[in-house]
């Protein structure tokens, strides 16, 4: 029989668990804080105890599970705290994340955000939680005033934004041929890599899975197959612009691009370029019917045969241009492709081409150009002018057509002719920048003058 007093609800619980079942393994018994020892000993221990003490013995200490409305009442109370304290969190980890929350003291809800990795705070000073929420979705997005100095987050650069800012303030400064490509480009990029692409995260993958693309044809404006030589025009363009973003900043002084993630990457090279050279018997083909074509293609002919210069900066040139008194021409640096202006004297053959020319022109023109457009003639003759009359020349002169014979081929022309003069002779002379553009794309040295160089070859006698 058990020594405890059955008046003790505990000693009832404890003396109606069943024989063999343990404190452990008894579902009404709290055993998450063990008894200590003495808790749960014998009835003798019990009765000495009392009988030191004078008073009676008591059961050993048990723990009993409360019950399930006990639990619930305690739950409640525990999370009343943390219901009253509801938050609301918009934006970005690490970069324009806004909390806002219940002041447990006041109730009135608090906006809390980081600024250069301190934890800020102010309070709204109102309970509206719909209003909370709407102020921390502004404040994510930039248009509240916990921001650092009142500057907005900046928006995040993506190629087609980078695109878009180069458009306005670098293509605007190019020719008319260099703006048409500049947004060719851009649309065949932005197709290619997307126009949310981050510009940082392009890597050697991206460039070789352009180059096949473009190669045969997938990516680009025709949808043929180019040369390696268009792959690699295409690309300087995407390095030039990606060199412009890591050296220009924001409004907030902070770099487009911390860097070009591009450089250093190799470009495809043509290995047999295509770079004809007009011959003499071509070019007096080609003379001998200019007038029949347009006298406009007359001069333009014989001005880039003489001058050697390109047909974009001869159809540019004004009557202001000429000095027919010191036989000299002034090659404005907004038409050069080089941004070179300079002076260069004319031969006999370009004076007498001029002064036909001028005998044509209005009296009261004023700086007229020399090339006037047929259908304007404020205007200068525009590109697609000059490359009819040579098409159409050509046919007249019987020249079967071949690819890179062209208004470029006079310019070959002129610096394999001059071959003999000093290349800063010739430099001056063509208005070529560098003397290493002139060897490594214009002179060209025929099988005449090989075998010449050759005979001028000292003999050594045995």
């Amino acid at each position: 029989m058990c020594n405890r007093n059955p008046a003790n609800d505990m000693c009832r619980r404890w003396c109606a668990r069943p024989e063999g079942v343990s404190a452990h393994t008894d579902p009404d018994v709290d055993v998450r804080s063990p008894p200590g020892p003495g808790d749960r000993g014998s009835g003798t221990e019990n009765r000495r105890r009392a009988t030191a003490t004078g008073g009676r013995a008591f059961p050993p200490r048990s723990f009993v599970r409360a019950g399930r409305a006990v639990h619930h009442e305690r739950n409640r109370m525990m999370a009343r705290t943390k219901r009253n304290r509801r938050s609301y969190s918009a934006g970005e980890w690490g970069r324009n994340r806004v909390r806002v929350f219940t002041d447990p003291k006041t109730g009135l809800y608090q906006m809390e955000w980081r600024e250069n990795g301190r934890r800020l705070s102010r309070s709204l000073k109102h309970r509206d939680w719909t209003r909370a929420k709407r102020q921390a979705d502004e404040a994510a997005a930039g248009f509240a005033v916990h921001e650092p100095n009142g500057n907005a987050e900046p928006e995040p650069l993506t190629l087609e934004r980078l695109f878009d800012i180069y458009g306005e303030e670098v293509t605007p400064t190019k020719a008319d041929r260099s703006r048409r490509y500049d947004r060719v480009a851009m649309r065949m990029f932005l197709g290619f890599f997307g126009l949310d692409r981050d510009p940082a995260t392009l890597s050697q993958r991206d460039w070789d899975r352009f180059i096949r693309a473009r190669r045969v044809g997938k990516v680009g404006p025709s949808g043929k197959p180019v040369s390696d030589r268009t792959v690699e025009f295409d690309l300087r363009f995407l390095i030039a612009v990606l060199n412009w973003a890591s050296k220009s900043r924001d409004e907030n002084g902070r770099l487009l691009l911390d860097s070009n993630p591009l450089r250093g990457l190799k470009t495809p090279k043509e290995k047999n370029p295509t770079r004809v050279v007009l011959s003499d018997e071509e070019y007096g083909a080609l003379l001998g019917v200019s007038r029949k074509v347009d006298w406009r293609f007359h001069v333009a002919l014989v001005l880039a045969h003489e001058t050697g210069h390109r047909i974009g900066a001869i159809r540019q040139l004004r009557w202001s241009d000429i000095d027919f008194d010191d036989r000299t021409i002034v090659w404005r640096a907004e038409h050069e492709k080089t941004g070179y202006e300079h002076v260069t004297p004319m031969t006999d053959e370009a004076v007498v081409a001029l002064e036909e020319a001028a005998q044509r022109r209005y009296p009261d023109a004023g700086d007229s150009p020399v090339l006037p457009a047929p259908k304007d003639a404020s205007r200068c003759a525009g590109l697609s002018a000059v490359r009819y009359w040579w098409d159409k020349a050509q046919s007249l002169a019987g020249l079967e057509p071949k690819r890179g014979r062209g208004w470029h081929s006079l310019r070959r022309k002129f610096a394999s002719d001059l071959m003999a003069l000093p290349l800063k002779v010739l430099c001056e002379l063509g208005g070529w920048k560098e003397a290493q553009t002139v060897l490594r794309c214009y002179q060209q040295a025929d099988a005449g003058q090989l075998r010449k160089a050759l005979e001028s070859r000292p003999r050594v006698c045995a």
